[in-house]
């Protein structure tokens, strides 16, 4: 059984936050761990953000069908790492 991490890039943050968030939704019992790392200042929120999730055991299918449907929202880039 191999330990599945994505690691996403939201390019426009801002623009594609919705349908990103409703990804997660959809496929959140998969999840196991979700990390959004992005900067924020006072005034503004960085228009990139950098996503870490750990996909739950035995839920390969899952991780690939979630990174397919990531890449179709644009402005996404999707680096998978297997253990």
């Amino acid at each position: 059984m191999n330990k599945i991490i994505l690691v996403i890039t939201l390019q426009q943050r801002i623009e594609t936050a919705t349908k990103f968030q409703n990804l997660l939704t959809e496929y959140g019992c998969c999840i196991n761990t979700h990390i959004g790392l992005h900067t924020s200042q006072t005034d503004s929120c960085s228009p990139t953000g950098l996503v870490l999730r750990e996909i739950a055991d035995s839920q390969e299918e899952k991780a690939a069908e979630s990174e397919k449907k990531l890449l179709e929202i644009g402005d996404v880039v999707v680096q998978k790492m297997v253990f």
